[in-house]
């Protein structure tokens, strides 16, 4: 394991909960009920749009009630403005790590990488185990972009429409949908929730991903036999249309196996245990090196430019790197899979990371956290009894703010304190955190990922037909308590290991 202080890791230092002023159990839940509501106003207002800025100003609005409070009960007001920079600052790495990622999707979109992974995944497709290969191919698709909602926008819509064709209920192929972008979106280092729950539990970002294979291996396989005992119980007729999205791929880039390289060498870093900020670096560069070798019509046009020469391959690849990028086909379903947002298009993440830091950061010096915390231990005797509270918070998060990204933060803030009493190592937490908080958004359908993905694919918003489908994510809660009520592979902190 690398040195806690490199920035080249994702790993939040950790924090002493200040414990100084003691405030009782309601006062310190004042903040938390006060967000809470605002946030569900708030995105009762703006629905989707709540991440674009409203939401990050909600977090600092409820920093202000617990500044309130913490003035009620004379904590200085220098305390709490440390306190907010030392959460602020230790947030350095997860934000070196999301801008690199952010990076690496650009260059590996015009390089023709995330699209091959797409080409080669569609032909995968059998009516026969139609469902089981929606589930892979979108697992395929959401790993390679890291997000469960293009995955579902796109080839989503596009497996909607053939699961029709071939008779199958669009609610059984919404449900192996979701199922497959969800694995993806969690177990990918380029997902803005995989990032998140690492850094809110202060655990390094490929340790985070390796020790969730741990619960998600399961939980996919058993989602799979599922849908696999379904499809064979199933009438299927026809033939699935995907020619003319394989054509308009192929079209668009140089598809060739010989891409599959550049992923093969970043993971072949990660095995070696390389930082992961220098692996992702690498990954970036490499791809850029590869757009200009195997797409330079794609490069060309990026920059603006005629020919390819110097300028216009810095400039198309730097333009990748960095912010929007978009690559054309004939198919209007694949346009909106081919674009990305480069290291622009991870600011988004990184301001609710500030802005939830500073939430958190006046909530420790205020002492509210500890108390809270206290309280969370005192009911939760045992190492199950601390997860089933982390588990229970995220899906009341999920509920009440309707919104994925706070059932990650608020709860991961929390218990960070608590899981290092009992000795284990902030893996459980991160692990915990997205088999509860980032899985189960969409079973919601008021949360914004519910109302989303509803509207995606149903074509209007509070669709609940995928829900009994969703396997993936009605599992996933159960299989991580079911690992901590046996303790199966419950890992513990160095410092605890006899």
């Amino acid at each position: 394991m690398q040195d806690k202080k490199n920035i080249s890791e994702i790993k939040i230092e950790d924090q002493t909960i200040i414990d100084h002023t003691e405030l009782n159990i309601w006062e310190a839940l004042i903040p938390v009920f006060a967000l809470v509501g605002m946030l569900a106003f708030n995105i009762y207002i703006y629905g989707d749009d709540a991440l674009s800025g409203s939401n990050q100003f909600v977090l600092l609005l409820g920093a202000a009630v617990a500044a309130i409070v913490g003035y009620r009960n004379k904590v200085p007001h220098k305390r709490m403005i440390t306190e907010v920079a030392e959460n602020v600052k230790s947030t350095t790495g997860a934000i070196l790590i999301l801008l690199m990622v952010g990076a690496l999707a650009g260059t590996w979109l015009i390089s023709g990488i995330i699209p091959t992974m797409i080409y080669y995944g569609l032909q995968i497709l059998n009516p026969t185990i139609f469902l089981a290969a929606s589930v892979v191919i979108c697992s395929i698709i959401s790993i390679a972009t890291g997000s469960s909602w293009t995955t579902s926008a796109t080839v989503g819509i596009a497996l909607i429409g053939i699961g029709e064709t071939l008779g199958i209920s669009v609610g059984m192929t919404a449900g192996a949908v979701l199922s497959g972008a969800y694995f993806g979106d969690k177990m990918s280092p380029l997902s803005d929730t995989t990032n998140l729950a690492a850094a809110m539990a202060g655990s390094e970002l490929f340790s985070h991903i390796k020790y969730m294979t741990l619960t998600t291996v399961p939980t996919i396989v058993i989602t799979l036999l599922i849908f696999i005992i379904i499809g064979f119980n199933l009438d299927t007729t026809g033939a699935p249309l995907i020619q003319d999205k394989l054509d308009a791929i192929d079209a668009a880039f140089n598809i060739s196996p010989w891409l599959f390289i550049v992923p093969a060498f970043v993971i072949f870093l990660i095995v070696k245990k390389k930082p992961p900020l220098i692996a992702l670096l690498l990954g970036a560069l490499l791809g850029g090196a590869a757009a200009i070798i195997t797409q330079p019509e794609i490069v060309i046009n990026i920059a603006g430019a005629k020919t390819l020469n110097l300028q216009s391959a810095y400039k198309g690849v730097m333009d990748a790197l960095t912010v929007d990028t978009a690559v054309t086909t004939s198919s209007a379903e694949l346009n909106d899979l081919f674009t990305a947002g480069g290291m622009k298009g991870m600011m988004g993440t990184i301001w609710l990371i500030i802005c939830a830091m500073v939430f958190g950061g006046v909530m420790d010096a205020i002492g509210a956290l500890s108390r809270i915390t206290k309280s969370l231990l005192k009911m939760a005797h045992s190492t199950f009894g601390l997860f089933a509270s982390t588990v229970a918070s995220c899906l009341a998060l999920n509920l009440t703010a309707s919104d994925q990204y706070l059932a990650l933060v608020v709860p991961g803030k929390m218990f960070k304190k608590a899981y290092e009493d009992k000795g284990l190592a902030p893996e459980n937490l991160s692990r915990t955190l997205e088999d509860s908080g980032t899985v189960t958004s969409v079973l919601i359908p008021w949360n914004t990922c519910g109302a989303y993905h509803s509207k995606v694919l149903f074509g209007y918003a509070g669709a609940t037909a995928y829900i009994p489908y969703a396997f993936f994510s009605i599992l996933s809660p159960f299989i991580t308590l079911l690992f901590a009520a046996f303790s199966i592979k419950i890992k513990q902190l160095k410092s605890n290991k006899t």
